[in-house]
């Protein structure tokens, strides 16, 4: 009896031993871009994983187990594990962005005024996503993790008053791609976040190239102001001189990229990373 047990139990390691394997993968979301800060665990166990900046993990699971990956802003998706020792996984983002979800915060109060906070916001009830309720509070600016600067509207300047004005040859144009976002995304944008010049320098204009030495043309058009008819608009545009690629001096770039925790969102660190790579693609022998 005693050496039938022993073979039962030897017999028993040894399945053990063959179904409990490494399992290792990658994980990324839809487009091919690496999610690094992924959490995977087995479920009804209490083993896990977290896939690294490159968006790899290892684990050690047996076959049958079953592993779940969980990423906020992205569905969550369940894998079984088989003979393979390698499990790659695609997610999705969710129907609703979590940057969306609305987190109101109380001092002391009464019942009846929390209450009363909590109907309100059930209100404006949007869906559900990974489980988790998601209510709006179109009171509240929706975009909590950014802040723009005032913009005041400039008033007018007398020509025979201030005679002087700057021009910037160096433009930023990003306020364009930021509308777009938030159009995009079904927002409203901030009001601070237009600004008016950024959306006019988006796009490209067919000015004529300076000529001789001269760094910049200068190319203007005069017509009647629509609202007052006693005023003259002004439409000012500068060309900077192009350089062609063979005639830059060699770049020397030096990139600090931060690579925290609070970059794992698919619009921070991985769309970084694909900027850069669009960028080292432009990149000669000799930068």
């Amino acid at each position: 009896m005693k050496k039938m047990s022993l073979v039962m139990c030897l017999f028993f390691a040894t399945l053990n031993f063959i179904s409990a394997k490494t399992i290792k993968g990658m994980v990324t979301e839809k487009g091919g871009a690496q999610l690094p800060g992924v959490h995977i665990n087995i479920l009804g166990k209490s083993i896990g994983a977290t896939t690294d900046f490159d968006g790899k993990y290892t684990i050690n699971a047996d076959v049958g187990d079953v592993l779940v990956y969980s990423y906020i802003g992205f569905v969550s998706q369940n894998v079984t594990v088989t003979r393979s020792n390698t499990v790659n996984v695609v997610l999705v983002p969710s129907a609703s962005d979590m940057n969306e979800m609305v987190i109101v915060g109380y001092g002391t109060q009464t019942k009846s005024k929390v209450i009363g906070a909590i109907t309100r916001l059930s209100k404006a009830l949007s869906g559900r996503v990974n489980g988790i309720q998601i209510v709006y509070d179109e009171t509240e600016p929706k975009q909590k993790n950014e802040s723009y600067a005032s913009i005041a509207e400039n008033d007018f300047k007398n020509p025979l008053k201030t005679p002087l004005s700057t021009f910037s040859i160096d433009v930023d144009a990003a306020s364009y791609s930021n509308m777009r976002r938030f159009i995009n995304g079904g927002q409203k944008p901030p009001k601070d976040a237009v600004r008016v010049e950024e959306m006019i320098n988006y796009f490209s204009y067919n000015y004529p190239q300076p000529k001789n030495n001269i760094p910049f043309s200068i190319n203007y058009e005069v017509a009647d102001c629509p609202w007052n008819s006693e005023n003259k608009l002004v439409h000012i545009g500068l060309q900077g001189k192009k350089l062609e690629t063979k005639e830059v001096p060699a770049s020397n770039l030096v990139f600090l990229i931060d690579v925290s925790g609070s970059m794992g969102a698919s619009n921070k660190l991985p769309l970084l990373k694909k900027a850069y790579k669009l960028l080292v693609n432009q990149l000669r022998k000799q930068d």
